[in-house]
């Protein structure tokens, strides 16, 4: 007796989509596609109201990429609930390749050949196969799949290539005047829309740039990612606070505000 397994399939070009689901259907009858998602965000929505058990995320498409989409999925997946299996379906060289075999999760070349599918399929099912446990495992699984995509993340995989050397000031707009604001003041920069605030001490600026473009500009070592949304200045943490829910929160110096950090980033305060 065969058993339903859902997936989502996320790619902005509907033909790709298409062919996709078709070789998927040939391969893998089982197979039940909930979802197509044409961008990032609608990936994330999809599959946080489908919870699939599988994902295929195309790594470029517009606003969230698929890398930022399954962290995004990560960060807001529920308790208990076993996290999708990934697949990221990418257009990328062998080299660039070498981050997600040094991830352990799979990937598909752009155009997708069946005999390669196949083995992805093969070896989705074996791993599907392996999850007849209890819900308590599911905690363990979900931080293992977040360390992935931190590797991923962390490895530059599509995203803006860094800036040499590191940015130490901004040009703001104020009315008619440009005003040159230190990096080095800065308390966190936080994603708006199309802009990014920029929280100082004292101030608070809006720069036309996305959070994605800026933060390969920044001092990894100085600025923190605390939430897909958010980047800190590490040495303006006062402290990291955790609440009964387990969340954490951080305090700075110099700011009433308090900045929520995401489980993807949550490693970070391991040590407090």
């Amino acid at each position: 007796m065969s058993t339903t397994i859902t997936a989502l399939i996320a790619e902005d070009e509907l033909l790709l989509a298409e062919h996709l689901r078709a070789e998927l259907a040939a391969l893998w009858p089982e197979l039940e596609i909930v979802a197509m998602a044409a961008h990032g965000q609608a990936a994330v929505d999809a599959a946080l109201a489908k919870r699939p058990q599988v994902c295929f995320l195309d790594i470029r498409m517009p606003g969230l990429s698929g890398l930022e989409a399954a962290a995004a999925m990560a960060e807001d997946w529920p308790e208990g609930a076993p996290f999708p299996l990934l697949v990221f379906v990418t257009a990328y060289d062998q080299y660039a390749l070498q981050a997600f075999e040094h991830a352990a999760v799979d990937y598909v070349l752009k155009p997708v050949q069946r005999e390669r599918l196949a083995q992805t399929v093969q070896r989705l099912r074996q791993a599907l196969g392996g999850r007849a446990a209890p819900a308590d495992d599911t905690a363990p699984a979900l931080a293992h799949a977040m360390a992935q995509l931190r590797a991923l993340l962390g490895s530059g995989m599509g995203a803006p290539a860094p800036a040499a050397p590191p940015l130490r000031l901004l040009q703001v707009s104020v009315g008619n005047t440009i005003q040159m604001v230190p990096v080095s003041e800065v308390l966190y920069f936080e994603a708006a829309d199309k802009y990014v605030r920029v929280i100082t001490a004292g101030k608070e600026h809006l720069v036309r740039i996305s959070l994605r473009e800026l933060l390969p500009q920044l001092d990894a070592g100085l600025f923190w990612q605390v939430h897909r949304s958010v980047v800190v200045r590490a040495d303006a943490i006062a402290k990291a606070v955790r609440d009964e829910a387990g969340k954490l929160s951080l305090q700075l110096h110099g700011s009433t505000d308090r900045l929520a950090v995401s489980r993807m980033y949550a490693h970070l305060f391991k040590g407090l």
